[in-house]
């Protein structure tokens, strides 16, 4: 005779623990869907650019590629992840850029009071992109609390926090949120809504904060190659005995440790004491090592003779800002500067920043446009940018705070 009881009993269960384990799979199909780089989304924004853009041949080829398919591409490569519209280096912004089709993905990485890797663009940036001042607690131990804005000196409202005021436990606390303050804020609450008003608040609710070992973890599971960045310490170094050389090389050994290969990652520094210091003593790893350049003028650049002197020491791999790469020839037409003949010149592999990260260009594009702001003006000259980086100046790839924007243009051109 059947049981009713024990078979209503057993279909109970089954539905709980499917219901539970919910989360899990619904985050393990996405893992495995944006690995098999087979449904890369680029969404509505590649279009938008592009129906932008001056009439001509670069916008009649991109029209063109309108209906993909589209994959994955090395050429695009998620700077924070994607960050223009989630919080950057959070799981949320890595898991959009690699559905967006970044082949690479970026964790900036800086380290904990215990001395602890995590994901960071800045050491001391807690106040701006997580949520540590509403947990007051936690924002006792900042380095410098928050100050509200004062009307009668007009002193913008302030605080610091840093990853290296807290411990990793209290750091994982913390929720990701979009970069931004309001200066003129009475209260913490209000010093906390500083969203531009040309991204949004609407993917950051829930930002998950990440350690660098979790980073590597997801990046393999999503089957994209990474680009660690070493950033530079804002305390004195050493820190709790650990030095400089010691902190690059914990960076390396984490990948070592996840049976990473040296070939899946491009690790970053802007302080040329790290380049060496891989290239000396993780050759595998420096081989692929990128010196960073923030120059923020023409002056700043190195010269010829510098930039020669760069491949002899070893390092392949260069990356300037954008504006560095080109300029405006007579026809305010985008051209290749004479730094990029130089590096090209000298043997070196390019690899640029940042695009999708200055907002609506119809200014001229600010920072990342200086070179070229005169014959910048509508936002789909982005792509007449992105054509001349890829085609004339010959870039490896381009990081860009929306993925997806790359990908459609690398895509269309077979990159």
């Amino acid at each position: 005779m059947i049981n009713l009881h024990k078979i209503l009993c057993l279909v109970f269960l089954s539905a709980l623990l499917a219901a539970c384990g919910e989360d899990d799979n619904k985050a393990d199909t996405q893992a495995e869907v944006a690995a098999s780089g087979s449904n890369i989304q680029v969404g509505v924004r590649p279009y938008y650019l592009i129906n932008e853009m001056p009439e001509g041949a670069l916008k009649t080829k991109l029209q063109n590629c309108s209906e993909g398919p589209f994959k994955k591409s090395e050429f695009s490569i998620g700077h924070r992840g994607a960050a223009m519209q989630f919080p950057e280096h959070s799981k949320e912004s890595y898991l959009a850029a690699a559905r967006m089709g970044a082949g690479i993905i970026e964790c900036d990485v800086t380290f904990t009071k215990d001395k602890e890797l995590v994901c960071r663009h800045s050491q001391c940036d807690l106040h701006t992109t997580t949520d540590i001042l509403a947990h007051p607690e936690l924002a006792a131990k900042c380095s410098q609390p928050f100050t509200p804005y004062d009307a009668e000196s007009n002193t913008p409202a302030s605080a610091q926090c840093c990853t290296s005021d807290i411990t990793l436990a209290e750091f994982k606390t913390l929720k990701a949120k979009m970069d931004g303050f309001n200066p003129k804020a009475s209260t913490v609450a209000e010093y906390m809504q500083g969203t531009p008003d040309w991204r949004t608040d609407a993917y950051a609710s829930n930002g998950t904060l990440m350690t660098h070992a979790e980073s590597i973890a997801l990046f393999k599971s999503l089957n994209v190659k990474m680009t660690p960045e070493l950033k530079s310490a804002s305390v004195t170094m050493p820190f709790n005995g650990m030095s400089q050389a010691q902190y690059a090389q914990k960076m390396l050994d984490e990948y070592k440790n996840a049976a990473v290969p040296a070939s899946q990652v491009f690790a970053q520094s802007f302080d040329k004491n790290d380049i060496d210091y891989w290239i000396t003593n993780e050759p595998e790893f420096g081989a692929q090592a990128v010196y960073l350049d923030d120059a923020d003028t023409e002056a700043d650049l190195p010269d010829a003779n510098t930039l020669n002197s760069y491949a002899a020491q070893g390092i392949k791999y260069v990356a300037p800002p954008m504006w560095a790469l080109v300029a405006l020839n007579g026809q305010q037409e985008y051209v290749p500067s004479a730094y990029a003949e130089n590096v090209k010149a000298a043997g070196l592999n390019i690899i640029t920043w940042t695009l999708e990260r200055s907002g609506p260009l119809k200014t001229g594009g600010g920072w990342y446009y200086q070179s070229i702001s005169e014959g910048t003006q509508q936002d789909g000259d982005m792509y007449r940018l992105l054509d001349v980086l890829a085609q004339d100046v010959g870039i490896k790839g381009i990081f860009s705070d929306w993925p997806a924007t790359v990908t459609y243009y690398a895509n269309c051109m077979g990159l």
